[in-house]
Order: C-alpha cells, then structure tokens, then sequence
C-alpha cells in the first residue's frame, strides 16, 4: 500500500545532468515556449488584425479560441497517442507542422483563413504539449528532480509569453503577419535539435487501437459549447436555437463518458479522476487559464481601443507580470517540496483574485503606477506560483504508461477552460454593448467581462481550498511505500537518469 510521507523526504542524491539531458530539457521548453509565444503575441496583435482585415470583436475572439480549441479539443487523443506510438516520434512530427502552420498563418489574407491555420496550429500543439511533458515526467524521478524540470519548464512558458508581448509589440508596428510568421524558424531550430537529442521511448505494445470515436466526441462537444456561447447573445439565451445547442453538448459529452467507459483504450481512465488532488488540478487549470485569457483579452482592448495606447505600449504594459513569473518560476520547486502544491495554489488564487478586483478601478485616463501596476504584479505572482504547482500535482503519482494520458488531460483543462471562458467574457461584453458606443459607454460594457473574469479565479480558489484540510505543514508531495523504499527508489532512479544516454 502506499501513502502520503507525512515527514521530510529523504534528499535525493546529487545528480549530474549530462550536457544531453540539458539538451533534452531545453527542447521541450522550446515547444512550451512557443505556445506561450504565440499566444501572447496573438493577443497584442488582434486590434491591427481587426482593422486590416475588417474583423469584428466576435470574429477576432475565434482567432484565439480557434487556436485553444484545436489544442484542447484533441489533446487527450495527443496524450495517448505519444503513450501508444512512442513520445520522441510524435512530439517531432508535430512540431514539424506546427512550424508549417505559423507560416501559413503569416500568409492568408482573410479571416477564415487566419483562423482555419491557427485551428490547424493547435491541433498540433495538441500533440506536443503531452509529449513533451510526458518525456519531462519519464525521464525525471518523481520528487525534488521532477519539480526542478518542471520549474524550468513552467519558467520557459512564462519567459516565452512576457517575451511574445514585447515582441508582438515591436513586430506589429510593422506587420501583424510577423507575429504570425516569427515561431515558424524557432519551432524548425527545435525539431533539428530535438532529432539528435530526445531520447527514444518505447511504444505501448499491449493496446486495443484507438479511440477515434471518443476523440470525434470530445472535440465535437467543445467546439459547439463554446460556439453556443458566442452566439447566444444574438440569438437570445432562452431561445429554441441556444437551449437546443446546449442539449445537444449534453448529449455529445454523456456519449463521450460512455465511450471512454467501454473503450478497451480510452483516451482518459475515468478512474484517475477519483483521486481528490487530481480533480482539484484539473478543475483549477480550468479556472486559471479561463480567468486569464478572458482578462488579457479584454485588457489587450481596453488599452489599445478606449486608451489609445500603441502595440509595443500595451505590451510593456503587461510585461512586469510576465518578468515576474519568469525570475521566479525557477525556485517555485524548491517550496512546493517544503509546503505541497495545495498551499501554492491557494496562495496563487488568493492573488490573482486581488489583482482582478483591483483593475476593476480602471477608468478613461488610468495612473499607470497606481491603478494598472499593482494588477499586474499581483497576478504575474499567482502564475509563478499556480502554473508550476498545477503541473507537478497532476502527475504526480501517476505512472509512467498513463503520464501521456495524464498530461494531455491537464493541458485539455488548461485550453478548454481559456476556450470556454473567453467565449463567456465575449458574450458578456458583446451584450452589454452600447447603442451609442462613447469611450465611457465602452468602458462600462467592459466591466462585466472583468466582474466574470474575477468570478472565475474565485470559483478556483474555493476549489482549490477544499484540498486543504490538513493544517500542518507537509514538506514533501513525495507518494511512496515506505520512507526506507522511497530513498531506495530515489537512488535507482538517480542511477537511471544519469545513465540514460
């Protein structure tokens, strides 16, 4: 039987990371680099997007969700592919396309375009992202090791978005297809390395096929969620049309349940889903990326539309919450040893809630310092702590063949809930539009949208803070038989880390 160590674990032995494990470890923050780049690049980019191409505030919310659905929508089938045909294999042809895609997102030359390649763009980053984690988590020991990786990747993902704002910011005062075109060669850069540096894994020789019909429902459930939401405010929320769609995603996501309950190699075992800590992580990734996105989103307008502020303005806007996480992600692993993920993510909630309560102050002529600042302070401090934390509570435990299953069930929280979210705030705003749009008239349609946003990090706090009925302080997150087996395991899997190549 195993359980929780409830004291100290034993220090795990000095580790020399070979020149190839850190070759290894830096292409995989590469990929998670990159999603946050383009992301973040994105968001500062939509306002010349929305005037080149003559796109309206509904339509340019698709170019990001288009991009969140696709890498929502098929990452639990990503996650089992990379366990069932090998993780090197399909993390690599992945990133290829995603290479191919940025580059023909930085070609169309219309809406539709724009977003069926960012579509695309996801869907290979459906792929990536719980390859990449699922090789961080196999190839590093559960414990200390592990947390260290994964501070390091989380950190990437930070250093990536703050430098995708000023980027996007610079780039755009030339051409918003720059943003589009610039993780085209990073992501080539990382598919050369990566050929001669990941190390093979072996494919799942015991599996049943694949859940294709689960896939074909998951992502047919997400896509009419958040497409009913968009649209319900012009068709009305009690009309036939709007409670049809949401039957119809009811009936799409009973089918899915019942799908993966009966395949012989499901996408997701529903039985990961009775452990309390997992659930809270998975409904706090929902909670923390839809808060966020909804409120980069809206800030991103609100700036650049009522202030009047230029791309590289309201990116250097941003960029302190970005700096922030950045110089301290790295040392978030050393306390989640200390004080457990709970207390983390707690603590991170708690701090994001009080930076959207303050930016709620905003007005038409805002103090930087004063009004805008403290905001982004507080909430660049929740995402050092709740985005690392959140990572190492999903996979801890978990065993090696279901680790891509399990990441790629994470990152789907992670991009389902920005997707469905920020169809919400968009909603929200859209119908609280004014008849005559003054700058103070917008301004107030605006203020639901950021009321919702706040709303949402509460709700994740409140879950959060159900894990934490254990008052005294447990300094490791450690799962082990024994603390004598835990040491012994430890040093074997020391052994194998520094031999692995």
């Amino acid at each position: 039987m195993t359980s929780p160590l409830t004291i100290p674990a034993t220090p795990s032995p000095a580790v020399r990371w070979t020149p190839r494990l850190w070759g290894t470890l830096l292409v995989l923050c590469a990929a998670m680099f990159l999603d946050a780049l383009d992301v973040s690049m994105v968001g500062v980019a939509l306002p010349s997007i929305g005037t080149d191409l003559h796109l309206s505030t509904s339509t340019l919310q698709w170019i990001v969700s288009g991009y969140i659905l696709g890498y929502g929508g098929l990452l639990l089938l990503g996650g089992r592919t990379a366990d069932l045909l090998g993780r090197r294999q399909v993390f690599l042809v992945a990133l290829g396309v995603f290479a191919l895609a940025s580059l023909l997102g930085g070609l169309v030359d219309s809406g539709p375009l724009l977003i069926a390649s960012r579509f695309v763009k996801g869907l290979s980053a459906a792929f990536t992202a719980p390859a990449g984690l699922s090789i961080i988590t196999t190839t590093f020991p559960e414990g200390p090791l592990r947390n260290r990786a994964l501070s390091i990747y989380t950190t990437c993902a930070a250093t990536g978005f703050s430098m995708g704002l000023v980027l996007s910011g610079l780039l755009t005062e030339a051409s918003w297809r720059l943003t589009m075109l610039l993780p085209a060669p990073i992501a080539l850069v990382a598919l050369a390395a990566g050929l001669r540096l990941l190390p093979r894994s072996a494919r799942e020789e015991n599996h049943a096929g694949y859940d294709v019909p689960g896939a074909v429902l998951g992502t047919a459930s997400m896509l009419l969620l958040v497409f009913t939401v968009v649209q319900a405010p012009g068709a009305g929320w009690a009309s036939a049309r709007t409670l049809g769609s949401f039957l119809a995603v009811a009936v799409l996501l009973t089918a899915f349940v019942l799908v993966e309950r009966r395949s012989p190699s499901p996408l997701i075992r529903l039985g990961v889903l009775r452990s309390g800590s997992q659930v809270r992580a998975q409904l706090g990734a929902v909670a923390f990326f839809g808060s966020y996105v909804g409120f980069q989103f809206l800030t991103t307008l609100y700036m650049q539309s009522l202030l009047g502020w230029s791309a590289l303005h309201t990116a250097l806007a941003f960029l302190p919450a970005g700096a922030l996480v950045a110089v301290s992600s790295t040392k978030v692993g050393a306390v989640v040893d200390r004080f457990g993920t709970p207390r983390l993510i707690a603590a991170g909630f708690a701090l994001m809630v009080a930076g959207y309560a303050l930016f709620l102050r905003i007005d038409l002529d805002p103090v930087y310092a004063a009004v805008i600042l403290p905001s982004m302070l507080l909430i660049g401090a929740a995402c050092a702590l709740v985005f690392p934390s959140l990572n190492i509570q999903a996979t801890n435990g978990v065993e090696d063949h279901e680790q891509g299953m399990v990441s790629g069930l994470l990152n789907t929280s992670v991009q389902v809930g920005g997707a469905v979210f920020l169809a919400v705030v968009t909603a929200v705003v859209t119908a609280a539009a004014p008849a005559h749009p003054t700058a103070h008239a917008v301004l107030d349609s605006y203020r639901p949208g950021f009321m919702v946003v706040t709303g949402v990090a509460v709700a994740g706090l409140l879950i959060t803070l159900t894990g934490l009925r254990d008052r005294r302080p447990r300094p490791s997150v450690v799962v082990a038989r024994s603390t004598v087996e835990a040491s012994a395991s430890t040093e074997a899997e020391a052994e194998r880390v520094a031999v692995r190549d």
